[in-house]
């Protein structure tokens, strides 16, 4: 098992003189030594000759290194010693089997939505087949087919409307307990569906669950990891949701040629639904959220504080009686109570709206708005029915087919998670919405004419998929948690996810009566159209943060 730790650096020998600020021995440089504790070697690290022109302060400064397994590499020859802000918080000594499961179960709720867009590429098949549906009401029109399919979205609108005003009352791990009931409740109940209105609340319960565990998942994760890997984490989640894509392709695969298998391709997500819960009751709640409770005078400050340090123990593993645990409860009480002292940090319902806020809320708002009105929900709800079309006549060929999509989604979103902070968010916008928009173009051609060639369709599919994971995908999400300013970070993250939801309801229940209306060319040259329009919109109106701290973005906002 790995400690990962970081100790300040110091340089042992100096005094300041007339000539220099620093006096060393000519025979050998300076060394800079990286603290031990847990019986990690120490390493003496040659010190930078621009030390000699800094201050004795800066110093003290420099920031932290890793030690142990996980130690930063450090150029040996140069003396060049990799250095963080000064303010920094010293970051926590922890092992990678800890903070597993606090991460894990939060992240099967992300998962689990991720499932309902892949298996419902299967299901919408198998429901409508007269041999395979297994009911007499198969023969569905384009608007109840769009109901099925967007159904779970209305639930999780309407989920992240009802958890806002009750989330703290709740509380990160409760949420997340009621998510998997929801999960669970609303996944048998579509499955054993004796009739369409069934079906239809079983959508919803199951929505009402995507949009409590997609509020609450990244709350728990976020406030219960060790800050050095939060974001390391939080990416993951999101790999989740892709990977409950691939699984939905997968059941779906399997099921096809099975009489009802959608009820099946719904009911798998019942048992991951248990797990989910299960995990959850035996995780402690949130330390942070406790502290939260008692600063905002819910009950004895004394008595959340020990529930928050019992929490802290249990996440880390730590042992009865270390101090660590209630040194740290003890600064975020601190920095909580400085926080509520100053009430107009929150920010108003109105100030969204107002100033570099609105510039944020264009920004972030018209990523999740362009995300899914460029056709996201329903190029990936109806890549099943789209491969049918194109050739694989077979549906079982068709979901086959979107088993190697969904590989692919996964690994492209592998991709953009290793790169963004490389390549920046700008250029990785710009290259996927291009990509989308040529993709969009030759769906719409091959529908008009070139029906012969079905591969143009799938490389078609998969080209939008790939562009898609490498732009909008992850990035609009990135950019909405950077982009607001710190007195309306929370609501406004709010609007940009009731936006996410809204749109996508909106865009996945239309694509069936629009493909009805203009046809499927038609249909796809006007995503084509909107995403070259948002092509434009990245080009003027988003800006660049990669390697600008929160501070940094909100003062290049306000200008």
């Amino acid at each position: 098992m790995s400690l990962i730790s970081a100790q300040p650096l110091f340089c042992p020998k100096f005094s300041r003189t007339k000539s220099s600020p620093f006096c060393h021995t000519k025979k050998s440089p300076p060394l800079l030594y990286s603290s031990s504790i847990n019986n990690i070697r120490i390493s003496p690290i040659p010190c930078s000759k621009s030390c000699l022109l800094l201050p004795k302060e800066k110093i003290f400064k420099m920031g932290f290194l890793y030690s142990g397994r996980f130690k930063s590499k450090v150029g040996a020859s140069s003396g060049d010693a990799r250095s963080f802000d000064s303010e920094a918080t010293p970051q926590e000594i922890f092992t990678w089997s800890s903070v597993f499961l606090p991460f894990l179960f939060p992240a099967l709720g992300g998962l689990l939505f991720g499932y309902d867009i892949g298996a419902t590429s299967g299901a919408t098949i198998s429901l409508q087949s007269p041999e395979l549906s297994g009911t007499n009401w198969f023969n569905l029109s384009a608007v109840e087919l769009g109901l099925v399919v967007s159904g779970s979205l209305y639930g999780a609108l309407l989920g992240s409307l009802i958890v806002y005003p009750i989330a703290d009352f709740l509380g990160r791990r409760r949420e997340l307990i009621i998510a998997s009931l929801f999960y669970a409740f609303g996944g048998l109940l579509t499955a054993y569906a004796p009739v369409l209105g069934v079906l239809l609340i079983g959508r919803l319960l199951y929505g009402l669950g995507i949009g409590m565990a997609m509020h609450g998942a990244p709350l728990y994760i976020a406030e219960t990891c060790p800050s050095q890997i939060r974001g390391t984490l939080i990416s993951l989640k999101e790999l989740f949701i892709v990977l409950g894509i691939l699984l939905g392709f997968f059941v779906g695969s399997y099921e096809i040629n099975a009489v009802g298998g959608w009820r099946y391709m719904y009911g798998v997500s019942a048992p991951i639904a248990l797990a989910m819960g299960l995990g959850m009751l035996s995780l402690p709640p949130s330390p942070r959220w406790l502290l939260l409770r008692a600063v905002q005078g819910k009950g004895s400050l004394q008595e959340y504080k020990e529930k928050a340090i019992t929490a802290l123990r249990k996440l880390r593993g730590w042992s009865t009686g270390d101090k660590v645990s209630e040194k740290q409860i003890e600064d975020t009480l601190v920095s909580l109570k400085s926080a509520y002292t100053d009430q107009k940090s929150e920010g108003s319902f109105l100030e969204v709206f107002k100033g570099s806020s609105l510039k944020a809320f264009i920004i972030g708002g018209g990523l999740v708005l362009f995300q899914q009105i460029t056709g996201q929900p329903s190029v990936l709800y109806y890549a099943g029915s789209i491969l049918q079309t194109a050739g694989f006549s077979a549906a079982s060929d068709a979901t086959k087919v979107s088993v190697i999509i969904g590989v692919f989604k996964f690994l492209m979103t592998g991709i953009a998670v290793l790169k963004v902070d490389n390549l920046g968010r700008r250029p990785l916008l710009i290259g996927g919405v291009s990509g989308i928009a040529l993709s969009l173009v030759l769906l719409s051609a091959y529908y008009k004419f070139l029906g012969g060639f079905p591969l143009v369709a799938v490389a078609a599919l998969l080209l939008y998929v790939g562009c898609y994971q490498i732009s909008f995908g992850p990035i609009s999400w990135l950019m909405v948690s950077e982009i607001f300013p710190i007195r309306t970070r929370g609501k406004g993250i709010s609007l940009a996810v009731l936006t996410n939801f809204g749109s996508n309801a909106i865009v996945t229940f239309a694509f069936a009566p629009l493909k009805e209306l203009l046809g499927a060319e038609n249909l796809f040259l006007l995503f084509a159209a909107i995403a070259l329009l948002s092509l434009l919109f990245v080009i003027v109106y988003v800006p660049e943060t990669k390697g600008l701290s929160l501070e940094e973005i909100e003062s290049k906002l306000s200008k």
